[in-house]
């Protein structure tokens, strides 16, 4: 069995702000990415779905502790 103490610890590492804020920047630029691109119209369709999605968050995120 785990400890309290660390348990709470593995919890912090795993929810550590610059992992998770570069994902939520990666998902945002992927959004960007569909938005300009010519080759599908589904893709168009979608962006900003996902941009909306990489904003939400990376709001989120930015109040993860270091």
């Amino acid at each position: 069995m785990i400890a309290p103490a660390q348990e709470a610890r593995s919890w912090r590492r795993f929810f550590r702000r610059g992992p998770w804020e570069n994902g939520a920047v990666g998902l945002i630029g992927l959004g960007v990415f569909m938005l300009v691109q010519p080759f599908s119209l589904d893709l168009f369709g979608y962006s900003f779905v996902v941009i909306l999605t990489g904003t939400i968050g990376f709001v989120i995120v930015s109040h993860f502790p270091e």
